[in-house]
């Protein structure tokens, strides 16, 4: 398995609930390990960039309005093939569909309302770390 470091994002629906500390607690448990982290309000022009393959999409006025709620928490976490790992630990982007003992079946509503954002390839964790965080904000030791 190869080491990787993959983006989430704590979406509204964790901060208004105060899950953040049991959302991250799952992670790290485990053993994905924290390698940068910080709380942030998204503009109008990062989410344009992060959801453009939406962007035109009759939906996007309402993924901007709710990303927009609240502050997210952006974290970059590494481990052995973190990537997949903790796309199995949501579960399906629509919590509706998401078994128990996923973050998504346990804590989220339905489609947006799903608790994280999760890189879906090395590709996308790559450009998304470089989205949300500034050189010298995650960490390797």
């Amino acid at each position: 398995m190869a080491k990787e470091t993959t983006l989430i994002l704590f979406k509204p629906d964790t901060i208004e609930k105060n899950l953040s500390g049991t959302v991250l607690e799952r992670f790290l448990k485990e053993g994905l390990v924290v390698r940068g982290i910080k709380m942030m309000t998204l503009s109008d022009e990062l989410l344009a960039e992060h959801y453009a393959h939406v962007a035109d999409k009759p939906f996007f006025p309402s993924i901007v309005e709710f990303m927009q709620k609240t502050p997210v928490i952006a974290v970059a976490l590494e481990g052995d093939d973190a990537i997949g790992r903790v796309r199995d630990l949501l579960g399906p982007t629509n919590s509706e569909e998401a078994p128990a003992g996923t973050l998504r079946g346990d804590l989220g509503e339905n489609m947006m309302v799903n608790v994280c954002h999760a890189s879906d390839s090395q590709e996308s964790a790559a450009a998304e770390i470089k989205r949300f965080f500034n050189e010298g904000e995650v960490f390797s030791f």
